[in-house]
Formats: C-alpha cells, structure tokens, sequence
C-alpha cells in the first residue's frame, strides 16, 4: 500500500521522498513520521540506494509539528507518557536518519520550522532556495524543541544553538547558510533541483562504502575519543585498500571511471 503522506519515487541509485501533506504545509503527524521512519529503513537496507532526497510538496518544505493534531491527540490522551513516547519517536527517525549509511540531500522551500529543522540538521547535504523562512518556533507558542535540539546544536555549534532553539528565532536562507545550517542557496526552484542533481552526481562518483565509513567516523568523532577515532579509521582505511580502493586506484590509473559513477538527469 503506497503511503499516505509521502511521494516515494525511486530512479536507479537514486530514492526521492517528498513530504506530502501540503494542505497543512507537510506538518509532521504521527502518520508521516511513522512512513518516513519505514521508508529510511528501506533506503538503509536496500543496497542499490546510494541517495535519499528529502522535498517537500506544495512548495514548503515542512513546517514542523502538526499543532492542531497535537491539540487534538492531547484531548484524547492527556496522558504525560503518551505525548512523550509520540515525541520520541521523532528524535528516533532523527537518530536512523543521522546514521543512514548513505547520503541525505534535503532541498528546502518556502519554510522549514521546528521538526523540519531537524531534518536538515541530520542531512548531508542542505541545499535552500533564498527566498526559505528556517525557524525553531517551538518556545513561542510554549513547546521545547526537544527531539531536533541536539542534532541542531551538533550541527551548528553550542553558541549558535543557544542563540537559535530557546528563543523561537526565525532565520533568513542567508543567516542559515552562513551558520552552516545548509550548505548552498538557490535561485527558484529550477536552480534549486538543478543544484539537487549536481549534488546526487557528487554523491554517484564516490565508492559507496567509502561514503558509509567516512559518514561514521565523522559521526564518532563527536563522541568518541579522538584515538578511538583515529584507530577505527586506520582500520577502515586498510580495509578500503582491500576493498573499494582497488577498483577506485586502477580506474585512476587507467583514466577512466570507476565501477561506481553514476549519472542522473532530473529529480
């Protein structure tokens, strides 16, 4: 049964999700994090996916919370446990996003607010059309961002991350770009999608397990210790030479591309 809240299309390499709740501006409900949850289990464990691309339809990205479900679930079940284990669930499909051995490459519309904040901060690749609103408007209306809070402050620093989350700050695509919220900024959506297929071909040109270790050491370094780190990467690396590496150092040798290169034409 195709999902009720996103578009999935799958092009070679390539797995496109787009956030499909465009009357509500992709709102995040328990039903779309529940589908985007399974869908990145799929993409993990599919090893022809080398890219996911994160959209949004309607021409927003996502607007974060759905706060009229949330009122509404809060009607039905007061209950402390349950609005935090909904909760969780969230910071969970943060967690599996974040550890996706494959790339994240997030093109960003119109708004990203709140929850869709933390799907940028957990992509590799964040690329917004100029004209983005990027907020964490939770403390305004009362709430804690309290699932996207310790991937935005990884991605963007403490002292940015204080200034950002608390205060239910609204910034431009060119403050974002400048604090390493995304990475690139567009010019309308055909810059946006044409800088979406340029990012895919990077991707496309790199060995895919190179990328998978290189994701997880990067990810390590931000909590273990800096030998443990650089063991595991010595580790990794011999192995490459094993493995990927082979292949990668003949085709140089030969001027030509590797195995692995990829081509896409559109998103």
């Amino acid at each position: 049964m195709p999902p009720e809240t996103l578009i999935l299309a799958r092009s070679g390499p390539v797995l496109k999700i787009t956030l499909n709740r465009p009357d509500a501006r992709n709102a995040l409900s328990p039903r779309m994090v529940e589908e985007l949850t399974d869908a990145i289990a799929h993409a993990e464990g599919d090893p022809a996916v080398r890219a996911v691309v994160l959209m949004g339809a309607g021409g927003t990205f996502c607007a974060g919370g759905d706060l009229k479900g949330m009122r509404e679930r809060g009607a039905a079940h007061p209950d402390r446990e349950t609005a935090a284990a909904a909760n969780r669930r969230y910071g969970a499909l943060l967690e599996a996003i974040d550890a996706l051995p494959k790339a994240v490459i997030t093109l960003i519309e119109g708004a990203a607010m709140g929850g869709g904040v933390g799907l940028l901060a957990v992509s590799d690749w964040a690329i917004a059309e100029r004209s983005v609103q990027i907020g964490t408007p939770e403390a305004t209306v009362g709430l804690v961002p309290a699932q996207i809070a310790p991937f935005v402050a990884a991605r963007v620093g403490y002292g940015a991350a204080r200034r950002l989350a608390p205060f239910g700050l609204r910034l431009s695509a060119e403050e974002a770009h400048r604090i390493g919220l995304v990475h690139e900024l567009a010019d309308g959506r055909a810059d946006l999608l044409a800088r979406g297929v340029a990012a895919v071909e990077q991707v496309l040109r790199c060995a895919p397990q190179a990328v998978a270790e290189t994701k997880r050491l990067l990810r390590a370094s931000l909590r273990e210790p800096v030998g443990a780190t650089l063991d595991a990467g010595a580790r990794a690396f011999a192995a490459a030479l094993a493995g990927e590496a082979r292949e990668g150092i003949a085709a140089f040798l030969e001027r030509r591309k590797p195995a692995w290169v990829e081509k896409i034409e559109t998103l």
